[in-house]
């Protein structure tokens, strides 16, 4: 449970500094990616030392979970294009998650 609340606390900072650097559209993408980040990390986190076969159906599950948070995204700026510009919500998701995905090995612990 600590190491969601950390996962979280630096989602937060991470939207926090996208919020800065692109406005609302780029903490609207990096809220997107934090919630597909914390969905896929307790996803996974439950088979964390199940055979392999149960631990790569969960990470491949997680990895959907990602994509389909993006393609939300996506659909959501086509849709909403003169409330949220593309290139910021897209560079606000990107910015959040890459370093999330990198750290995830710590969360997962």
């Amino acid at each position: 449970m600590k190491a969601l609340a950390l996962l979280v606390a630096l989602g937060v900072g991470l939207i926090a500094i996208a919020a800065l650097l692109g406005g609302r559209p780029a903490a609207i993408g990096g809220g997107v990616a934090l919630l597909a980040q914390l969905w896929a990390v307790t996803l996974l986190r439950l088979k964390m030392r199940a055979p392999n076969p149960q631990f790569m159906a969960r990470w491949l599950g997680g990895m959907g979970i990602r994509f389909l948070a993006l393609g939300a995204l996506m659909i959501w700026i086509v849709t909403h294009r003169a409330s949220v510009p593309p290139l910021p919500a897209v560079f606000g998701f990107l910015g959040v998650l890459l370093p999330l995905l990198f750290l995830e090995t710590r969360f997962l612990r």
